[in-house]
C-alpha cells in the first residue's frame, strides 16, 4: 500500500489520524529529508510531495491513496474517488479585497492562485471578472491596484488583517480529504477498504476533541 501525502502543516494531524489505524507517526514525522518512507509493520509506503502533486500521483497510480486538499480537487480535474474527508487543515475559499472600495469603472479585476475557482464562482453569479493568476503574496495585488479583489485561502484571517484587506464572501468550505485511484480501489480492495473504514471514526474522534477544547473554539470563532 502507498499513500501520497502532502509536505508542510497538516503532516502533524495526519499522522495523529493514522496512528489511530496502526500507523507509526514517527514514519511521517521523522526529521530528515527521505521522501520516501516505510512502516513495514503496518505495511504502508508513504510519499511526501507538494499538496499539488498528490492527486496526479494518485491518478497515475503511482500511490494508491493520498490525502489532498479540497482546494486542489475543485481547482483541477481528477479521475479519483474521494471516500473520506478527514476534517483536518480546515480553511474557508473567500473573496477579499480593501475595505470601502468603490466600484471598479471597469470589469472587475480578480487575483488568485485558483482560477478555475475564481471563475467558476462569478460565473454562477453572472458577474464578467478578469482573472489574473498569481503565485503568492496575493495580499499585495488590492494594495498595489493590481486587482480589485482576491480569491484565496482563509484560516484565521491574520494576514489579512495584516495587511489592511477584508473579506467579502465565502466561496466554499476546505479541507483535507482521502483520494483514492480507481484500479487501486478494486484490486487491492483488501487492503484498502479496513484503511477507510477506519479513518471515519478516527476523523470523527479528531474533530470531536478539537471542539471540545477551549483552544479549537477560540480559533473557530477567529477563523475568516
Amino acid at each position: 500500500m502507498t499513500i501520497a501525502v502532502p509536505k508542510g502543516r497538516i503532516l502533524k494531524p495526519l499522522a495523529d489520524l493514522l496512528e489511530k489505524v496502526g500507523v507509526r507517526r514517527e514514519t511521517l514525522l521523522a526529521d530528515d529529508r527521505t521522501l520516501m518512507r516505510e512502516d513495514r509493520e503496518a505495511g504502508v509506503s508513504f510519499l511526501l510531495l507538494k499538496p499539488d502533486d498528490v492527486p496526479t500521483y494518485v491518478e497515475y497510480g503511482a500511490a494508491d491513496l493520498g490525502v489532498v486538499g479540497r482546494d486542489v480537487l475543485l481547482e483541477r480535474e481528477y479521475d479519483l474517488y474521494a471516500p473520506v474527508d478527514l476534517g483536518i487543515g480546515r480553511c474557508r475559499m473567500m473573496v477579499a479585497g480593501l475595505p470601502d472600495r468603490p466600484p471598479p469603472p471597469r470589469t472587475l479585476r480578480v487575483a488568485t492562485k485558483f482560477p478555475n475557482i475564481a471563475a467558476a464562482h462569478y460565473a454562477r453569479r453572472g458577474i464578467p471578472v478578469e482573472i489574473i493568476f498569481v503565485q503568492g503574496s496575493v495580499e499585495l495585488a488590492p494594495i498595489t491596484g493590481l486587482a480589485d479583489v482576491i480569491v484565496d485561502l482563509v484560516e484565521s484571517g491574520e494576514t489579512l488583517r495584516q495587511n489592511g484587506l477584508v473579506t467579502f464572501e465565502s466561496i466554499c468550505d476546505v479541507s483535507s480529504v482521502v483520494v483514492a485511484n480507481r484500479a487501486a480501489l478494486k484490486l487491492k480492495r483488501d487492503a484498502i477498504a479496513p484503511i477507510l473504514a477506519a479513518l471515519e471514526p478516527a476523523r470523527a474522534q479528531a474533530t470531536d476533541a478539537r471542539t471540545a477544547s477551549p483552544g479549537a473554539r477560540r480559533a473557530s470563532r477567529s477563523t475568516g
